[in-house]
């Protein structure tokens, strides 16, 4: 998976932090989420503009910096 297809990092959004491409929606925020126990499909039907894959990079993203 080319994770960079669903994440950006820019500067001008969110403070640099990473986010789902074309959105204002952090890694960081999934992460969140779904520690707290929320589905993929919980944050698919609060974010309708995301989509599964995006969710899936979020979580490769925040593995590879482990």
């Amino acid at each position: 998976m080319d994770i960079w297809q669903y994440i950006e990092i820019n500067p001008k959004v969110m403070m640099g932090k990473p986010v789902i491409k074309g959105t204002r929606i952090t890694i960081e925020l999934i992460l969140e989420k779904l520690s707290e126990k929320e589905t993929i499909q919980d944050i698919l039907i609060a974010y309708p503009q995301i989509t599964q894959e995006a969710i899936y990079a979020a979580l490769a993203y925040a593995a590879s910096k482990v």
